[in-house]
């Protein structure tokens, strides 16, 4: 599945305001996912974002415009999402999504697959 570019873009722009995070793109989830410290933070996948955020917000963040659970295997993954672009198409919500992402990511756990 092919991604947007320009939201990748969008995504490399924001990040490059932390010069402390140590950001690597990875391909994977049929898009391009963006590790912050060796953590899983934010990815394009088509045209949405796909977020990681504190679980603890699941219900603030469902109200928000182009939210859409996560769900794999008919279950509802807490803390990921993903936003339609009509939820991050301003500037500001575009910030408000990849912020949530950032903030969350250095009490994020890592992967158990990615641990060596």
């Amino acid at each position: 599945m092919a991604y947007d570019i320009k939201l990748a873009d969008r995504i490399r722009e924001y990040l490059v305001q932390f010069p402390k995070l140590k950001i690597e793109e990875k391909q994977m989830f049929r898009g391009l996912t963006f590790m912050v410290n060796g953590k899983m933070c934010v990815s394009v996948s088509g045209e949405n974002l796909m977020c990681r955020f504190d679980p603890a917000l699941q219900d603030e963040v469902a109200e928000k415009n182009g939210f859409q659970p996560m769900i794999m295997k008919g279950r509802e993954y807490k803390g990921y999402c993903y936003i339609h672009p009509e939820g991050f198409k301003s500037k500001k919500d575009f910030e408000y999504w990849v912020g949530l992402c950032v903030s969350f990511n250095e009490k994020a756990k890592s992967s158990k697959r990615g641990k060596k």
